[in-house]
Parts: C-alpha cells; structure tokens; sequence
C-alpha cells in the first residue's frame, strides 16, 4: 500500500534468470503510483481492498502458481538479490520453509529501540509457548514450497500471521530453517504502530497456544 518510492527498486532487484519468475504484487487501495510502477517492471498487481497483513498474503498465495514462494515487503528492506541462493538452499538441503533472521545482520538505524524490543519479547513468548528456537518471529522474508500451505492452520488476517505461518510450520514437523540476511532502512512510510500491533501479535499467541492445549 503507497509504496510507489520502493517496489520498482524491489521488482528490479530480483534476479530473473535464475528460474522462472511470476511476481505478484497484492495491493490494498494504493494512492499513489505503486500500482502503475508494479506493472511496468512485469509485476503482476492483484487489488485486495481489505486491510490485513495475513489477508494481503493470503490472497497473494491463492494467485501465485509456483512450487516454490518467496515472500518480501515492498519496502526495499529485505535483500531480493539472494532469492535463486536462498532457493537454492531450500531445494539442496531438502527443506521445507526457511525464514529469514533480520536481528543478526541489523543494519545501524534501521530498527528502532522499541521495534527492537517488541521484537525480542515477541519472539522469546513463541519460543517458550511453541517450544521453538527462532532469533526473528516477526521477518517477512520467507522460502517455501507452496505444498505445505494446506497443511497448516493459517488464522490470522493481520500482523499476527507472519509469527504464526513459523509457529505453524515449525510445529507441523516441516523442515525449518532459519537463515541470516541483511536487514535495510526502509523506503516511504512506515506503517507499523509498535506498541498497538506488538499488543495484538502478543495475544495473538498466546490465544493460539491456549486454544491448541
């Protein structure tokens, strides 16, 4: 949504040789450019109008035809070149998700102190209730063989689906690893509210936990 001074940058910057491509923007009520950018780099744009971190991917997978999905902000912060390598990796060593670790490459500036901490609390509560070890439950960033999707149990429409699509995928007995990228200052504005978004993540789990006891 309004990232018209990224997603041509993120389109470019994803190698096209390696395999074939199909990229596929979900775009909820863009104002500005960010529609007509997306498809002059070859994206193509699906308009999904109802709000929702999870419901934006959601809608993302169920047009995407690929075996494997790979999933980034259109932000510019996430490194787009290492896709074929990450893929690479998941086909080599037989794996079935990857997720991608922002905190042990942090770039300076590019996380504020209270994302910082959101972040940690969040990611120590999945690890103890899921009987987990992740660094990073909140990346985007994440390589998968779109077979699994039907066998995990997917809730959330909002921020709380990027934690549970690992939680799931770790607790589903899927082949998981976690993988180190650089993590970049983001372009345009930022649309996460910490404290409100991190409240909700939180219950969310917590929730999630109690319901599968």
């Amino acid at each position: 949504m309004n990232e018209e001074k990224s997603i041509g940058e993120v389109l470019d910057s994803i190698p096209k040789g390696f395999a074939t491509v199909e990229m596929i923007i979900v775009d909820t009520s863009s104002k500005d450019r960010t529609v007509e950018i997306a498809r002059s780099r070859g994206a193509k744009v699906i308009s999904e109008p109802r709000r929702g971190y999870g419901r934006a991917y959601k809608t993302g997978f169920e047009n995407a035809s690929g075996e494997i999905i790979v999933t980034l902000d259109g932000d510019s912060t996430y490194p787009a070149e290492k896709i074929p390598e990450l893929v690479k990796m998941l086909i080599n060593e037989e794996l079935d998700f990857i997720t991608c670790d922002r905190i042990s490459m942090l770039n300076e500036g590019t996380m504020n102190f209270q994302h910082r901490v959101g972040n940690a609390i969040l990611t120590l509560t999945s690890n103890i209730l899921f009987g987990i070890r992740i660094r990073d439950s909140q990346s985007g960033m994440w390589i998968f063989r779109r077979e699994i999707l039907k066998k995990l149990k997917l809730t959330s429409d909002g921020m709380p689906y990027s934690e549970e699509i690992k939680i799931e995928a770790f607790c589903r007995g899927f082949s998981v690893r976690e993988v180190p990228v650089e993590y970049r200052a983001r372009k345009g504005e930022v649309k996460l509210n910490t404290w409100k978004d991190g409240t909700r993540n939180l219950f969310f789990i917590v929730l999630k936990r109690l319901s599968s006891v």
